[in-house]
Protein backbone atom coordinates (compact mmCIF):
# COMPACT_ATOMS: atom_id res chain seq x y z
CA UNK A 1 0.00 0.00 0.00
CA UNK A 2 1.45 3.31 -0.51
CA UNK A 3 1.16 4.49 2.85
CA UNK A 4 2.59 7.81 2.34
CA UNK A 5 -0.32 9.30 -0.04
CA UNK A 6 -3.03 7.68 1.95
CA UNK A 7 -2.11 8.88 5.20
CA UNK A 8 -1.37 12.26 3.28
CA UNK A 9 -5.12 11.93 2.38
CA UNK A 10 -6.83 11.00 5.48
CA UNK A 11 -4.82 14.33 6.74
CA UNK A 12 -6.49 16.43 4.13
CA UNK A 13 -9.84 15.03 4.89
CA UNK A 14 -11.10 18.16 7.02
CA UNK A 15 -10.54 20.43 3.87
CA UNK A 16 -12.04 18.07 2.15
CA UNK A 17 -14.93 17.66 4.02
CA UNK A 18 -15.57 21.55 4.83
CA UNK A 19 -14.91 22.08 1.26
CA UNK A 20 -17.78 19.86 0.01
CA UNK A 21 -20.41 21.03 2.57
CA UNK A 22 -20.09 24.53 1.63
CA UNK A 23 -20.97 23.20 -1.79
CA UNK A 24 -23.51 21.68 -1.12
CA UNK A 25 -24.92 24.31 0.74
CA UNK A 26 -25.31 26.91 -2.27
CA UNK A 27 -25.81 24.39 -5.41
CA UNK A 28 -25.59 25.97 -8.60
CA UNK A 29 -27.03 24.97 -12.08
CA UNK A 30 -26.00 24.88 -15.78
CA UNK A 31 -22.83 26.85 -17.55
CA UNK A 32 -22.28 29.46 -14.65
CA UNK A 33 -21.22 28.28 -11.24
CA UNK A 34 -19.72 31.64 -9.70
CA UNK A 35 -20.25 30.51 -6.21
CA UNK A 36 -18.39 26.99 -6.66
CA UNK A 37 -16.16 28.38 -8.41
CA UNK A 38 -14.78 31.13 -6.05
CA UNK A 39 -14.71 28.48 -3.43
CA UNK A 40 -12.65 26.55 -5.07
CA UNK A 41 -10.05 29.51 -6.10
CA UNK A 42 -10.44 30.01 -2.17
CA UNK A 43 -9.58 26.63 -1.16
CA UNK A 44 -6.52 26.08 -3.38
CA UNK A 45 -5.51 29.83 -3.34
CA UNK A 46 -2.19 29.15 -1.05
CA UNK A 47 -1.08 26.56 -4.32
CA UNK A 48 1.27 26.80 -6.95
CA UNK A 49 -1.04 26.26 -9.37
CA UNK A 50 -1.36 28.30 -12.98
CA UNK A 51 -5.52 29.21 -13.20
CA UNK A 52 -7.34 29.35 -16.96
CA UNK A 53 -11.21 29.77 -16.79
CA UNK A 54 -13.77 30.58 -19.62
CA UNK A 55 -15.09 32.61 -21.79
CA UNK A 56 -17.80 30.17 -22.03
CA UNK A 57 -18.37 29.34 -18.65
CA UNK A 58 -17.11 29.52 -15.40
CA UNK A 59 -15.07 26.54 -15.93
CA UNK A 60 -11.30 26.37 -14.13
CA UNK A 61 -8.10 24.77 -15.28
CA UNK A 62 -5.72 24.28 -12.64
CA UNK A 63 -2.11 23.39 -13.88
CA UNK A 64 0.72 21.98 -11.89
CA UNK A 65 4.02 21.56 -13.47
CA UNK A 66 6.42 19.07 -11.61
CA UNK A 67 9.77 20.61 -10.68
CA UNK A 68 11.30 17.34 -12.01
CA UNK A 69 11.40 18.72 -15.63
CA UNK A 70 9.26 18.26 -18.39
CA UNK A 71 7.42 14.93 -19.40
CA UNK A 72 3.97 13.41 -19.55
CA UNK A 73 0.89 15.66 -18.98
CA UNK A 74 -2.21 13.85 -17.27
CA UNK A 75 -5.80 15.82 -16.72
CA UNK A 76 -7.98 14.92 -13.63
CA UNK A 77 -11.64 15.99 -13.71
CA UNK A 78 -14.48 17.24 -11.02
CA UNK A 79 -17.76 18.41 -12.60
CA UNK A 80 -19.45 21.38 -10.46
CA UNK A 81 -23.03 21.60 -11.10
CA UNK A 82 -26.36 20.57 -9.52
CA UNK A 83 -29.67 19.62 -10.12
CA UNK A 84 -33.23 21.13 -10.17
CA UNK A 85 -34.90 19.54 -7.80
CA UNK A 86 -35.54 19.85 -3.93
CA UNK A 87 -33.05 18.22 -1.43
CA UNK A 88 -34.81 15.83 1.83
CA UNK A 89 -31.91 14.54 2.81
CA UNK A 90 -32.14 16.23 6.45
CA UNK A 91 -28.40 17.52 6.51
CA UNK A 92 -27.02 20.38 8.79
CA UNK A 93 -25.99 21.47 5.33
CA UNK A 94 -28.48 20.27 3.62
CA UNK A 95 -28.98 23.00 0.12
CA UNK A 96 -30.03 26.13 1.04
CA UNK A 97 -30.77 27.14 -2.64
CA UNK A 98 -34.89 26.24 -3.43
CA UNK A 99 -35.42 23.36 -5.65
CA UNK A 100 -31.78 22.97 -6.36
CA UNK A 101 -29.81 20.06 -5.15
CA UNK A 102 -26.74 18.37 -5.04
CA UNK A 103 -27.97 14.97 -5.79
CA UNK A 104 -25.21 13.36 -8.34
CA UNK A 105 -22.33 13.98 -5.94
CA UNK A 106 -20.36 17.03 -7.76
CA UNK A 107 -19.71 18.40 -4.73
CA UNK A 108 -17.62 15.48 -3.74
CA UNK A 109 -15.69 14.83 -7.31
CA UNK A 110 -15.09 19.10 -6.47
CA UNK A 111 -13.96 18.05 -2.92
CA UNK A 112 -11.56 14.78 -4.26
CA UNK A 113 -10.38 16.99 -6.44
CA UNK A 114 -9.42 19.68 -4.63
CA UNK A 115 -7.71 16.82 -2.27
CA UNK A 116 -5.55 15.74 -5.27
CA UNK A 117 -4.56 19.31 -5.88
CA UNK A 118 -3.42 19.58 -2.36
CA UNK A 119 -1.73 15.84 -2.47
CA UNK A 120 -0.07 16.35 -5.67
CA UNK A 121 1.64 19.66 -5.00
CA UNK A 122 2.87 18.95 -2.14
CA UNK A 123 5.13 16.45 -3.98
CA UNK A 124 5.10 18.10 -6.80
CA UNK A 125 9.10 18.37 -6.37
CA UNK A 126 9.00 14.42 -7.61
CA UNK A 127 6.78 15.09 -10.47
CA UNK A 128 8.26 15.14 -14.14
CA UNK A 129 5.74 16.86 -16.49
CA UNK A 130 2.32 18.31 -15.39
CA UNK A 131 -1.13 17.79 -13.66
CA UNK A 132 -4.39 19.70 -15.54
CA UNK A 133 -7.37 19.75 -12.59
CA UNK A 134 -10.74 20.65 -14.37
CA UNK A 135 -13.04 21.92 -12.69
CA UNK A 136 -16.22 21.81 -14.80
CA UNK A 137 -19.47 23.18 -14.54
CA UNK A 138 -22.79 22.27 -16.75
CA UNK A 139 -22.67 18.38 -16.37
CA UNK A 140 -26.20 17.83 -15.97
CA UNK A 141 -27.54 18.32 -19.86
CA UNK A 142 -25.20 21.50 -20.75
CA UNK A 143 -22.71 20.00 -22.71
CA UNK A 144 -20.08 21.25 -20.11
CA UNK A 145 -16.82 19.85 -20.53
CA UNK A 146 -17.73 20.27 -24.83
CA UNK A 147 -17.59 23.96 -23.91
CA UNK A 148 -14.06 24.02 -22.07
CA UNK A 149 -12.65 21.73 -25.10
CA UNK A 150 -14.11 24.74 -27.53
CA UNK A 151 -12.35 27.33 -25.05
CA UNK A 152 -9.21 25.50 -25.53
CA UNK A 153 -8.92 25.30 -22.00
CA UNK A 154 -7.86 22.04 -22.12
CA UNK A 155 -5.10 22.72 -25.10
CA UNK A 156 -5.75 21.61 -28.86
CA UNK A 157 -4.76 23.44 -31.63
CA UNK A 158 -3.60 27.04 -31.70
CA UNK A 159 -3.80 26.10 -27.18
CA UNK A 160 -1.16 23.88 -27.18
CA UNK A 161 -1.76 19.83 -26.52
CA UNK A 162 -4.12 18.04 -25.28
CA UNK A 163 -3.05 15.85 -22.17
CA UNK A 164 -2.06 12.84 -22.79
CA UNK A 165 -4.28 10.99 -20.26
CA UNK A 166 -7.67 11.67 -18.71
CA UNK A 167 -9.23 10.19 -15.72
CA UNK A 168 -12.69 11.38 -13.46
CA UNK A 169 -13.98 9.43 -10.62
CA UNK A 170 -18.05 9.25 -10.22
CA UNK A 171 -19.82 8.47 -6.52
CA UNK A 172 -21.65 5.89 -6.35
CA UNK A 173 -24.37 5.42 -3.07
CA UNK A 174 -25.38 2.56 -4.62
CA UNK A 175 -22.62 0.49 -4.26
CA UNK A 176 -20.38 -1.18 -1.87
CA UNK A 177 -17.98 1.28 0.68
CA UNK A 178 -15.02 2.32 -1.05
CA UNK A 179 -15.01 -0.19 -3.51
CA UNK A 180 -13.99 1.17 -7.52
CA UNK A 181 -15.28 0.11 -10.50
CA UNK A 182 -14.79 0.66 -13.92
CA UNK A 183 -14.50 -1.06 -17.74
CA UNK A 184 -12.64 -1.01 -20.89
CA UNK A 185 -15.03 -0.09 -24.24
CA UNK A 186 -18.44 1.77 -23.59
CA UNK A 187 -19.03 2.78 -19.96
CA UNK A 188 -22.09 5.19 -20.53
CA UNK A 189 -24.57 5.62 -23.07
CA UNK A 190 -25.09 8.53 -25.35
CA UNK A 191 -28.45 9.91 -24.44
CA UNK A 192 -30.80 12.10 -26.27
CA UNK A 193 -33.84 14.10 -25.67
CA UNK A 194 -36.88 13.18 -27.39
CA UNK A 195 -40.36 14.92 -28.20
CA UNK A 196 -42.98 13.45 -30.03
CA UNK A 197 -46.18 15.79 -30.89
CA UNK A 198 -49.09 14.46 -32.29
CA UNK A 199 -51.14 16.95 -33.85
CA UNK A 200 -55.34 15.97 -34.73
CA UNK A 201 -58.08 17.77 -34.37
CA UNK A 202 -60.20 18.08 -30.91
CA UNK A 203 -63.54 18.65 -30.41
CA UNK A 204 -66.22 17.11 -27.11
CA UNK A 205 -65.81 13.91 -25.98
CA UNK A 206 -68.96 12.66 -26.37
CA UNK A 207 -68.43 12.62 -29.95
CA UNK A 208 -64.96 11.48 -31.35
CA UNK A 209 -65.96 10.38 -34.76
CA UNK A 210 -65.41 13.76 -35.36
CA UNK A 211 -62.48 14.18 -34.37
CA UNK A 212 -59.03 13.09 -34.46
CA UNK A 213 -58.12 12.07 -31.48
CA UNK A 214 -54.50 12.21 -30.45
CA UNK A 215 -54.48 10.84 -26.96
CA UNK A 216 -55.20 7.04 -28.30
CA UNK A 217 -52.06 7.97 -31.03
CA UNK A 218 -49.67 8.85 -28.36
CA UNK A 219 -50.25 5.63 -26.47
CA UNK A 220 -50.11 3.75 -29.68
CA UNK A 221 -46.71 5.24 -30.28
CA UNK A 222 -45.96 4.74 -26.44
CA UNK A 223 -46.07 0.61 -26.68
CA UNK A 224 -44.67 0.29 -29.98
CA UNK A 225 -41.46 2.12 -28.78
CA UNK A 226 -40.65 -0.78 -26.73
CA UNK A 227 -41.92 -3.09 -29.62
CA UNK A 228 -39.48 -1.32 -31.76
CA UNK A 229 -36.52 -1.66 -28.90
CA UNK A 230 -37.00 -5.30 -28.50
CA UNK A 231 -37.55 -6.52 -31.78
CA UNK A 232 -35.03 -3.67 -34.09
CA UNK A 233 -32.31 -3.60 -31.99
CA UNK A 234 -29.62 -6.71 -31.17
CA UNK A 235 -29.95 -6.60 -26.94
CA UNK A 236 -25.81 -7.35 -27.36
CA UNK A 237 -25.64 -3.85 -28.43
CA UNK A 238 -28.89 -2.84 -26.55
CA UNK A 239 -30.54 0.73 -27.15
CA UNK A 240 -33.36 2.19 -24.42
CA UNK A 241 -36.33 4.39 -25.25
CA UNK A 242 -38.42 5.61 -22.37
CA UNK A 243 -41.43 8.29 -22.45
CA UNK A 244 -41.66 10.04 -19.15
CA UNK A 245 -44.14 12.72 -19.64
CA UNK A 246 -47.22 12.36 -21.40
CA UNK A 247 -48.92 15.94 -22.06
CA UNK A 248 -52.95 16.45 -23.20
CA UNK A 249 -56.12 18.15 -22.70
CA UNK A 250 -56.95 20.51 -20.41
CA UNK A 251 -60.58 18.61 -19.12
CA UNK A 252 -62.38 15.68 -18.55
CA UNK A 253 -64.81 16.09 -21.89
CA UNK A 254 -62.65 17.56 -23.79
CA UNK A 255 -60.58 15.86 -26.61
CA UNK A 256 -57.33 17.85 -27.52
CA UNK A 257 -56.02 19.10 -30.49
CA UNK A 258 -52.63 17.85 -30.15
CA UNK A 259 -50.47 15.12 -27.53
CA UNK A 260 -47.29 15.69 -26.75
CA UNK A 261 -45.04 12.76 -25.52
CA UNK A 262 -41.08 13.29 -24.04
CA UNK A 263 -38.86 11.04 -23.10
CA UNK A 264 -34.77 9.66 -23.83
CA UNK A 265 -33.09 7.71 -26.03
CA UNK A 266 -30.04 5.71 -25.20
CA UNK A 267 -27.46 3.46 -27.36
CA UNK A 268 -24.34 2.45 -26.75
CA UNK A 269 -23.03 2.37 -30.21
CA UNK A 270 -22.78 5.65 -32.72
CA UNK A 271 -24.68 3.45 -35.40
CA UNK A 272 -27.68 2.38 -33.44
CA UNK A 273 -27.61 5.92 -31.49
CA UNK A 274 -28.22 7.17 -35.99
CA UNK A 275 -30.36 4.37 -36.65
CA UNK A 276 -32.85 4.66 -33.65
CA UNK A 277 -32.98 8.26 -33.84
CA UNK A 278 -34.00 7.32 -37.44
CA UNK A 279 -36.56 4.44 -36.47
CA UNK A 280 -38.32 6.53 -34.21
CA UNK A 281 -39.08 8.89 -36.81
CA UNK A 282 -40.17 6.61 -39.09
CA UNK A 283 -42.47 5.06 -35.85
CA UNK A 284 -44.24 7.69 -34.53
CA UNK A 285 -44.69 9.09 -38.62
CA UNK A 286 -46.33 6.01 -39.92
CA UNK A 287 -48.35 5.50 -37.08
CA UNK A 288 -50.08 9.37 -36.76
CA UNK A 289 -50.53 9.01 -40.32
CA UNK A 290 -52.29 5.24 -40.29
CA UNK A 291 -54.92 7.01 -38.03
CA UNK A 292 -55.02 10.40 -40.29
CA UNK A 293 -52.86 12.07 -37.83
CA UNK A 294 -49.45 13.42 -38.02
CA UNK A 295 -46.36 13.17 -35.48
CA UNK A 296 -43.69 15.66 -35.37
CA UNK A 297 -40.47 14.64 -33.64
CA UNK A 298 -37.83 16.29 -32.32
CA UNK A 299 -34.69 14.98 -31.18
CA UNK A 300 -32.68 17.38 -29.32
CA UNK A 301 -29.13 15.65 -29.10
CA UNK A 302 -27.01 14.56 -26.31
CA UNK A 303 -23.63 13.24 -24.60
CA UNK A 304 -21.74 10.97 -27.01
CA UNK A 305 -21.29 7.32 -25.37
CA UNK A 306 -18.33 6.97 -22.75
CA UNK A 307 -15.55 4.87 -24.13
CA UNK A 308 -13.13 4.22 -21.60
CA UNK A 309 -9.88 3.06 -23.05
CA UNK A 310 -8.58 -0.64 -22.71
CA UNK A 311 -5.38 0.38 -21.34
CA UNK A 312 -5.96 3.18 -19.14
CA UNK A 313 -8.74 1.30 -17.87
CA UNK A 314 -5.75 -1.62 -17.18
CA UNK A 315 -3.85 0.88 -15.53
CA UNK A 316 -6.04 2.14 -13.46
CA UNK A 317 -7.29 -1.11 -12.03
CA UNK A 318 -3.66 -1.71 -11.30
CA UNK A 319 -3.28 1.65 -9.65
CA UNK A 320 -6.39 1.00 -7.42
CA UNK A 321 -5.14 -2.56 -6.57
CA UNK A 322 -1.30 -1.63 -5.55
CA UNK A 323 -3.17 1.12 -3.52
CA UNK A 324 -5.85 -0.40 -1.69
CA UNK A 325 -5.51 -4.36 -1.94
CA UNK A 326 -6.47 -6.47 -4.52
CA UNK A 327 -10.43 -6.20 -3.14
CA UNK A 328 -10.23 -2.52 -3.93
CA UNK A 329 -11.33 -2.82 -7.87
CA UNK A 330 -14.09 -4.60 -9.52
CA UNK A 331 -14.63 -5.37 -13.36
CA UNK A 332 -17.81 -4.21 -14.34
CA UNK A 333 -19.79 -6.74 -16.96
CA UNK A 334 -21.94 -4.62 -18.68
CA UNK A 335 -22.26 -0.76 -18.80
CA UNK A 336 -24.38 1.74 -17.86
CA UNK A 337 -27.38 3.64 -19.59
CA UNK A 338 -26.85 6.61 -17.62
CA UNK A 339 -24.87 9.49 -19.38
CA UNK A 340 -22.13 11.78 -18.82
CA UNK A 341 -20.21 14.08 -20.80
CA UNK A 342 -17.00 13.24 -19.91
CA UNK A 343 -17.64 11.42 -23.26
CA UNK A 344 -16.42 14.31 -25.06
CA UNK A 345 -13.04 14.45 -23.51
CA UNK A 346 -12.45 10.40 -23.87
CA UNK A 347 -13.53 11.27 -27.82
CA UNK A 348 -10.08 13.21 -27.96
CA UNK A 349 -7.64 11.60 -24.94
CA UNK A 350 -6.89 8.15 -24.24
CA UNK A 351 -8.41 7.66 -20.48
CA UNK A 352 -11.19 6.47 -18.17
CA UNK A 353 -13.94 7.11 -15.23
CA UNK A 354 -14.22 5.29 -12.75
CA UNK A 355 -16.58 4.60 -10.17
CA UNK A 356 -16.68 4.62 -6.51
CA UNK A 357 -18.40 3.76 -4.05
CA UNK A 358 -20.11 6.09 -1.03
CA UNK A 359 -22.32 4.17 0.83
CA UNK A 360 -21.92 4.06 4.94
CA UNK A 361 -20.28 1.22 5.87
CA UNK A 362 -22.53 -2.03 6.79
CA UNK A 363 -25.26 -0.33 5.03
CA UNK A 364 -27.59 -2.43 2.74
CA UNK A 365 -25.73 -0.43 -0.15
CA UNK A 366 -27.86 -2.27 -2.98
CA UNK A 367 -30.96 -0.59 -0.85
CA UNK A 368 -29.43 2.83 -0.37
CA UNK A 369 -31.02 6.17 -2.31
CA UNK A 370 -28.87 6.66 -5.59
CA UNK A 371 -28.10 9.18 -7.23
CA UNK A 372 -31.14 11.84 -8.48
CA UNK A 373 -32.91 11.04 -5.25
CA UNK A 374 -34.07 13.79 -3.03
CA UNK A 375 -31.74 11.20 0.24
CA UNK A 376 -29.27 10.79 -1.70
CA UNK A 377 -26.31 10.60 0.48
CA UNK A 378 -22.07 10.40 0.74
CA UNK A 379 -20.09 8.59 3.55
CA UNK A 380 -17.61 11.41 3.62
CA UNK A 381 -15.07 8.90 5.07
CA UNK A 382 -14.62 7.45 1.63
CA UNK A 383 -13.50 11.12 -0.08
CA UNK A 384 -9.74 10.86 0.89
CA UNK A 385 -9.70 7.39 -1.12
CA UNK A 386 -11.06 9.08 -4.09
CA UNK A 387 -8.74 12.00 -3.62
CA UNK A 388 -5.75 9.40 -3.34
CA UNK A 389 -6.43 7.61 -5.76
CA UNK A 390 -6.90 10.55 -8.15
CA UNK A 391 -3.41 11.88 -7.24
CA UNK A 392 -1.99 8.28 -7.34
CA UNK A 393 -3.43 7.46 -11.10
CA UNK A 394 -1.42 11.29 -12.04
CA UNK A 395 1.83 10.69 -10.47
CA UNK A 396 2.05 7.09 -11.58
CA UNK A 397 1.38 7.80 -14.99
CA UNK A 398 3.63 10.75 -15.03
CA UNK A 399 6.24 8.07 -13.78
CA UNK A 400 5.60 5.43 -16.31
CA UNK A 401 2.58 6.53 -18.95
CA UNK A 402 -0.12 3.41 -19.63
CA UNK A 403 2.62 0.74 -19.49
Amino acid sequence: MDVTLIDAARAAAPGMVTLRRAIHAEPELGLHTPLTRDKVRAALAHLPLDWREGPSTTGLVATLKGGAGTGRSVLLRGDMDALPMPEETGLDFASRMPGVMHACGHDAHVAMLAGAAELLCARADLLKGEVRFMFQPGEEGWHGARFMLDDGLLGGGAHGPLPDAAFALHVMPNAPHGLIAGRAGPLLAAADQIEIVVEGRGGHASMPHQTLDPVPVACEIVTALQSLVTRRFDAHDPVVVTISRIEAGSAHNVIPDRATLKGTMRALSPEHRKRLRESIRQLAGGIAAAHGLRADVTILEGFPVTVCDPAAVAFGEGVAREMFGEAAFHRLEAPIMGAEDFAYVLEKVPGAMFFLGVSHKGDDWQNCCGIHSTKMMVDESVMPQGAALLAGLAERFLERGFG
